[in-house]
């Protein structure tokens, strides 16, 4: 048995984008995955993600789409693309910019350390991808990388889906920038961005608070002001004031 890793596998895979399944298979009436939806709908913004991992058989398939602007299909028909959008992103240089990576956040608003940024993908680019295929492209982005406020936004973002599980349950939480810190500081690397943000919240905040609430020394109806203290996020119940003080305890 070929194993997704196989070349014949990943021939098959890259013909399904622009010829017909065989015989016998579900959608053997169609013209291609990517064909097919590009003739039903032009006017369509098409994502490679990695391209740099790609059969090359799908850079042969892209550079015609750049270079003709239509892909034929097993039933001869031509699918234009010149209404359609092609974004390709790649991981390319990533090594290389892993070996510099400074601790902590960067500064997006350095301009001379984003040139260098840019000048350094731009080789390792040449290196991996063929002269004419690159000078097809309209444009090449290099993103920056990271700052505090883009951070933030997606910690803010990780928290929403945390306080509607946390809705369900009539409880409510409050972080204090000690708190957001905390949890920027592990949701963040320098090598893979952040990627870990999902996981920090889960580990320092969501785990902790929901240990507390099998205690019972979270209760329902209350919201809860968290800070951090000693690499740990701590947890305090605000009660209203008829009830007396603030119950505190910390993961």
């Amino acid at each position: 048995m070929c194993s997704s890793t196989c070349p014949s596998t990943w021939r098959s895979s890259t013909s399904r984008g622009s010829s017909a399944r065989p015989p016998g298979y579900v959608g053997y009436e169609e013209g291609g995955q990517l064909t097919e939806k590009v003739r039903r709908n032009p006017y369509s913004v098409v994502l490679f993600d990695e391209v740099e991992k790609a059969h090359p058989d799908v850079m042969n398939m892209l550079l015609q789409i750049l270079e003709e602007g239509k892909l034929t299909d097993s039933f001869g028909r031509q699918v234009d693309f010149r209404n359609t959008i092609i974004l390709l992103t790649s991981n390319v240089g990533a090594e290389r910019l892993k070996k510099g990576a400074t601790m902590g956040f960067t500064a997006p608003d350095d301009e001379q350390d984003y040139e260098r940024m840019k000048e350094n993908l731009t080789e390792e680019a040449k290196k991996v991808f063929r002269p004419e295929f690159l000078n097809r492209f309209d444009d090449i982005v290099v993103f920056r990388s990271l700052g505090k406020e883009e951070l933030t936004q997606i910690l803010d973002l990780e928290l929403a889906k945390v306080e509607k599980r946390l809705a369900q349950r009539d409880l409510h939480f409050e972080l204090d920038e000690s708190a957001r810190d905390l949890l920027r500081d592990h949701g963040y690397d320098p090598a893979y961005g952040a990627r870990p943000m999902r996981r920090a919240v889960e580990k320092h905040l969501e785990d902790p608070m929901a240990e507390e609430i099998i205690r019972g020394n979270l209760l329902e109806g209350e919201t809860v002001a968290i800070s951090a203290k000693d690499d740990k996020l701590v947890f305090t119940q605000k009660k209203a004031k008829a009830k007396g003080e603030d119950s505190k305890v910390s993961s």
